[in-house]
């Protein structure tokens, strides 16, 4: 079997197996049974998924991201940040700028560099947010999709704001985050027949009109540390449903990121750190 070099890095706990495909895009051949077993905590490196670095015919560069499970998802934002830090440090990137192309589009990045002129922080330009039901996808139609009831199995019901980043996010305002919300209703909720690509969902409690505290059940993954795209579509339905400015810091378990909704051109930014943790070598 090959042995194949890779990088892990995580941003704000998020974290991923990193394989810099540029010079051989195909180097991974099996990239579902890799994620699965790369992914394992226990018998594989551990993380929540693995993401191919490639070349691009449209943009700078080209991520694709594969969950724990096996999955592709189109796009993850604490993901692309590790990216545009891998593409910085190892010199593939000069300047202040790159653009990489997702399964929800080209991504345009700005790095901000440390005095050594390593990478800091980036600031991804999340794109506009997706609110018509059908489009979402979500079996309901209404744009947007404001505080939608949901029920479980058990009789219990949420009420759901519903956005996409490129892909798919449910979120609901609770009082108090508790474990059995996101362990047990979120895993439930994922595969809910109203979502007909699955769904991640986020439970959020507002702290105040710029402070959001969340967790994340991740389609493919289960409960993550962080996640990007569900911090910027969190922060779209606080703004929807008028419980915080446009501006705001979402604080997730690996820690925060920073959200802006702007009401000049309707996109999301996203601003947020990215840490290398190892290079290695592996056989897959």
């Amino acid at each position: 079997m090959p042995i194949v070099k890779f990088t892990k890095m995580h941003g704000i706990g998020n974290d991923y197996i990193y394989f810099d495909c540029i010079a051989d895009p195909d180097m991974i051949k099996d990239t579902a049974a890799t994620a699965r077993k790369l992914s394992d905590r226990h018998f594989g490196i551990g993380g929540d998924g693995i993401v191919l670095i490639l070349p691009s015919s449209q943009a700078d560069y080209r991520m694709r991201m594969f969950n724990s499970d096996g999955s592709e998802s189109e796009m993850c934002g604490n993901a692309i940040r590790c990216v545009a830090c891998f593409l910085c440090d190892r010199g593939y990137v000069r300047g202040s700028h790159v653009a990489i192309e997702t399964g929800a589009g080209i991504k345009h990045i700005e790095i901000t560099r440390n005095a050594d002129g390593k990478f800091a922080s980036a600031r991804v330009d999340m794109g506009e947010p997706i609110l018509n039901g059908p489009d979402i996808p979500v079996k309901i139609e209404g744009n947007p999709v404001i505080g939608t009831p949901i029920g479980l199995k058990d009789g219990s019901q949420y009420h759901m704001t519903c956005v996409s980043m490129g892909n798919p996010h449910a979120v609901i305002f609770v009082d108090t985050i508790t474990d059995a919300q996101v362990l047990i209703d979120g895993k439930e909720l994922e595969v809910h027949p109203l979502f007909p690509r699955k769904i991640n969902v986020e439970f959020a409690k507002i702290i105040d009109r710029t402070n959001v505290r969340m967790r994340v059940w991740e389609r493919g993954a289960g409960e993550t540390l962080a996640c990007g795209t569900g911090a910027s579509a969190t922060g779209v339905a606080c703004v929807l449903n008028g419980l915080t400015e446009r501006k705001m810091t979402l604080h997730l378990l690996g820690g925060d990121l920073q959200i802006e909704w702007s009401a000049e051109n309707n996109r999301v930014y996203m601003t947020g750190p990215a840490t290398f943790v190892c290079d290695g070598t592996v056989e897959i």
